[in-house]
């Protein structure tokens, strides 16, 4: 393919290119618009660069009107996103994180579908103080949001082998290293010495540069046969491959992305396809080769079409592959064989290796929160006292209570039942099998509930499921309240995507593996729409399935939805 059909879209610089030139690397006027007390937000510019240093300016929408009424500002406050690769942490940053909930934010921990914690409510006077002592916590925000590489996902490694850690090293490594080289996080948040003079643009970003990437970019390494990170949404993604026991490399997919907006047929969600295989220590070549391709040929006109997987599906597989290898100075190996055969979290206790324990914890919406009859915040705060392993958040935003010793388990156990921490096997299995995005009232884009409805549903779903017999049949429901599908909806066996208060778009059809999208079965509907539609299909599934026949296989086969080949079929 000529050099000369390898090009970015025409068009001019969105505002966000404008702002990202003018930063001097991410600085902006962050500095300045910080200390400002006379208002509790910052400007939009500030706030575009905000995310790269891992925080999102948000509003309480349920204070919304009454504010507007008593004509004060809305009740600003910040979303905080703290980088923890793979989502492994220590009982000590357990702690700390449990505490700046506590002192600075709304006195809860989100689990993000990504392995991040997340924190709400915090204002802006508190900022710093928070980042310095994530930081001081040897944890950090950068890079947790913005047009940047952002957490590395891979499977969480509770109870499998020594391959699952040497994995996990290979990527931890690979989520340092494709940080952003630029010192502003340091100098704004943990007074670093301003670096004197303009340095050259390959000293501060020789990946980067210095307009960054048109928009986010995602990385997830699965190791089969456990789909877990779904690694078929996203915009690169690693395969493990093990031969007789040993890691032997990665196969390596590309052009995964779960975003979309509604009535956009330009825009869609789209699944991550297989380019060849590499050796464990080539990974971190390849992901920076393709980086670079993102950056050179990614939209930077149309935000909404500058994912990967638009410049994939516009430049064509083969030619982004042929690219690759021209950059790499070297050629991809022939794609290994692997099988998936779930995406979920295996729950409760199991022994892995060298004798440790782990224990899955069901958190539902991945909220750690204290409620009146449910003490899961001060439970693990207790557990993170004694435990002498990790902490695991996984995909599924759970988590794990992980290397934990025999002489531990039994104390750690004796904590778990005192508290009544639960491994969710009484709840249905739908419900174990549910992500939820965190949706209203902290966040501005959604245009409907997601996670504080999501369980309210499942419980009256749960009515069906029991009336035909299905309660320990696993299948995949995921909610978001917009289509950015933070909780990537399209690869749930039943999706719903907010389009109102109220409101959804309802999809069926995906795999339970994630290796497939759904498709949009009814537009807009409500509660009892959605009940009605469900009770049918759950009766004829419970009726009409096949031995071992999954939901989303069973919808497609039974003639109710269309098989979703490929993102760009998505409307059809």
């Amino acid at each position: 393919m000529s050099k000369q059909l390898l090009r970015a879209p025409e068009g001019a610089p969105s505002d966000v290119e404008r702002i990202k030139e003018e930063s001097n690397y991410l600085r902006g006027t962050l500095a300045e618009t910080m200390l400002d007390r006379l208002s509790s937000g910052i400007s939009d510019d500030d706030n575009r660069l905000m995310k790269f240093h891992g925080s999102y300016l948000q509003d309480d929408r349920d204070l919304r009107n009454e504010r507007q009424k008593q004509k004060l500002e809305p009740a600003y406050q910040f979303m905080l996103r703290v980088r923890t690769p793979g989502g492994v942490s220590t009982p000590e940053q357990w702690l700390v994180m449990d505490d700046l909930a506590q002192k600075y934010g709304n006195g809860t921990l989100k689990l993000t579908t990504r392995q991040a914690f997340q924190m709400h409510g915090i204002l802006k006077w508190n900022m710093k103080k928070t980042i310095q002592e994530i930081h001081a916590s040897l944890l950090d925000t950068i890079a947790a949001c913005g047009d940047v590489n952002r957490n590395v996902m891979v499977n969480p490694n509770p109870d499998q082998s020594e391959v699952h850690a040497e994995v996990f090293k290979w990527s931890k490594q690979l989520s340092d290293d494709l940080l952003p080289r630029t010192r502003a996080y340091h100098e704004l948040w943990l007074d670093e010495e301003k670096v004197a003079s303009t340095p050259e643009i390959e000293e501060i970003e020789p990946m980067y540069g210095p307009l960054y990437l048109p928009r986010k970019f995602k990385i997830g390494v699965a190791v089969p046969p456990s789909n877990d990170i779904d690694i078929y949404s996203q915009d690169l993604g690693f395969i493990a491959i093990i031969e007789d026991g040993k890691l032997t490399g990665f196969n390596v997919m590309i052009g995964g992305g779960m975003g979309m907006s509604h009535g956009d047929k330009e825009t869609y969600p789209q699944l991550a396809k297989v380019i060849g295989f590499c050796k464990p220590e080539q990974i971190y070549d390849v992901a920076e080769k393709i980086i670079t391709i993102q950056r050179d040929y990614g939209n930077r006109s149309e935000r909404k079409n500058a994912r990967f997987k638009y410049t994939v599906d516009r430049l064509g597989l083969e030619t982004v592959k042929d690219e690759l290898e021209s950059r790499l100075g070297w050629k991809l190996k022939k794609a290994k064989s692997f099988h998936f055969d779930h995406n979920g979290d295996r729950y409760g206790w199991v022994k892995g290796m060298k004798g440790k324990w782990h224990f899955t914890l069901f958190v539902q919406g991945g909220r750690i929160t204290d409620l009146d009859d449910y003490k899961l915040m001060t439970g693990l705060r207790e557990i993170a006292k004694i435990h002498t392993g990790d902490f695991r958040l996984t995909a599924n935003q759970n988590l794990v209570i992980a290397d934990v010793s025999t002489q531990k388990k039994k104390k750690i156990n004796e904590l778990i039942e005192q508290y009544g921490l639960t491994d969710g096997k009484h709840y249905s299995a739908i419900r174990r099998s549910s992500l939820a995005c965190v949706a209203l009232p902290t966040c501005g884009l959604a245009m409907a509930e997601a996670e504080r409805y999501l369980p309210v549903l499942i419980d009256k779903i749960d009515e069906l499921v029991d009336a035909n017999g299905l309660r320990d049949k696993e299948i995949t429901i995921r909610m978001t309240g917009c289509p950015n599908s933070c909780a990537r909806p399209t690869l749930g066996e039943i999706g719903f995507i907010g389009k109102a208060p109220g409101k959804y778009n309802m999809y069926l059809g995906a795999a339970f593996d994630g290796s497939r999208l759904s498709k949009m079965y009814r537009e807009n509907i409500g509660e009892k729409e959605i009940l009605s539609e469900l009770k049918v299909l759950l009766s004829r599934y419970a009726k009409e399935r096949e031995e071992g026949e999954h939901f989303g296989n069973f919808v497609i086969r039974a003639g109710v939805i269309q098989a979703v080949t490929d993102g760009t079929n998505f409307h059809a």
